[in-house]
């Protein structure tokens, strides 16, 4: 498999798409075709044990116990690169529903192959995921060891006003992670970077202005839908206005509901209306909204109220990674995983400790803290959508 063969492949087929590619109306990524009777008669059939593990995308490390980290930084020198032993072993009674690498967890083409292929045997039926946004965002086409188009950032792609670039960019990007096995691209990033002080977004974001983004959003996912990758507009509601970083604290925004309509929520409604399958939570609080300091991520106010209740969301909800500190720095490992389930988040992504998490999840339920039916709405929304990935 030569990566500038992928490229060459999807550039120009992309031409070609270009000129015919889906309008909001008719974008298939959001489409079903599943009878709801297999997916009822699937979830009646597993364990309590199973559904949970259906909720959890995580890290490579997650399953190899043997590693012993508390900032998800350390890992980078483990450099897990293959499923081992341990990995195996501990996956036999803790099924998960995906898995997501990153830059550490890639060598080469032959390696990263390798890997796909076996963690789709893993315990769960894992879809595999993957940060390729392209820009600094990209853990795959920034590493020296890949022959693949890199792109400076959707910013500079958006600056043409041409949304056909965004779809061919996309197209691309969802070329190759497809070739190499993956499922699920997350991104685009669907937030309005309107404070120049932002550190975490900025140009990662397609502009500043609400309407533009839109557009962009849409196109990026058209793009990622024609190369049969499903695409996951992030961070919601909106990371774009704040100038603090989630990874390292507690961050909020100030914005009230109806400011935020009129600015963050315009790409992610358009999005929704595409047809997007998956929207990843940002760890930024609402007070304004919600009346408290808690990070959107376990907002029911944020996920329910809002997402599900008023823009009409019916798909697939994932957390932003959980190893973050703006959870970790505030709300025990497995403490975060019950209060985001509790909250309305479908799938759990990258706990601190995942063993632990789980674990605490199962119990929750047994206790009656969460009710098991509560487990089967996320379930029969994550079936779904493997269905989709499958057709």
């Amino acid at each position: 498999m030569k990566c500038s063969k992928i490229w060459l492949s999807a550039f120009v087929l992309a031409a070609g798409f270009i000129l015919s590619s889906c309008s909001e109306s008719d974008l298939s990524v959001g489409s079903s075709g599943v009878e709801s009777d297999s997916i009822e008669d699937a979830i009646g059939k597993m364990s309590l044990r199973e559904k949970v593990g259906q909720m959890f995308i995580v890290r490579p490390e997650a399953l190899d116990t043997s590693i012993h980290w508390s900032h998800y930084s350390e890992l980078v020198d483990y450099k897990l690169q293959k499923v081992n032993a341990t990995m195996s072993a501990v996956n036999e009674d803790y099924p998960i529903g995906g898995m997501i690498l990153f830059a550490h967890n890639i060598k080469d083409e032959s390696q990263l192959v390798s890997f796909v292929k076996k963690i789709k045997t893993l315990n769960g039926s894992p879809l595999l995921a993957v940060d390729e946004e392209g820009g600094r965002v990209a853990r795959i086409a920034n590493s020296e060891n890949f022959d693949l188009p890199k792109y400076e950032s959707m910013e500079a792609i958006a600056k043409s006003g041409d949304p056909n670039d965004v779809y061919e960019a996309a197209f691309t990007i969802g070329s190759y992670v497809k070739e190499y096995g993956f499922d699920i691209d997350f991104a685009p990033v669907a937030d309005v970077n309107t404070n120049p002080e932002n550190i975490v977004i900025g140009p990662r974001a397609f502009s500043d202005k609400p309407e533009v983004a839109a557009k962009m959003v849409v196109k990026y996912l058209e793009g990622l839908d024609s190369a049969k990758i499903v695409g996951t507009l992030k961070h919601f509601p909106g990371h774009g206005d704040v100038k603090a970083d989630t990874h390292t604290g507690y961050v909020a925004t100030d914005k009230t509901w109806d400011e935020m309509k009129k600015c963050e929520m315009v790409p992610f409604k358009a999005g929704i209306k595409a047809g997007a399958q998956i929207i990843m939570t940002a760890h930024i609080a609402a007070p304004k909204v919600t009346g408290n300091n808690l990070p959107s991520t376990l907002s029911p106010v944020i996920l329910q109220d809002k997402l599900r209740g008023e823009l009409g969301f019916k798909g697939v909800i994932v957390a932003d990674a959980m190893d973050m500190g703006a959870i970790v720095n505030d709300y025990g490992n497995e403490d975060a995983a019950i209060k985001a389930i509790q909250a309305g988040i479908d799938i759990v992504l990258c706990p601190l400790h995942f063993v632990n998490a789980f674990d605490a999840v199962v119990k929750a339920v047994e206790d009656g803290k969460i009710e098991e039916s509560r487990i089967d709405e996320s379930v029969r929304r994550i079936l779904k959508l493997k269905e989709n990935i499958k057709k």
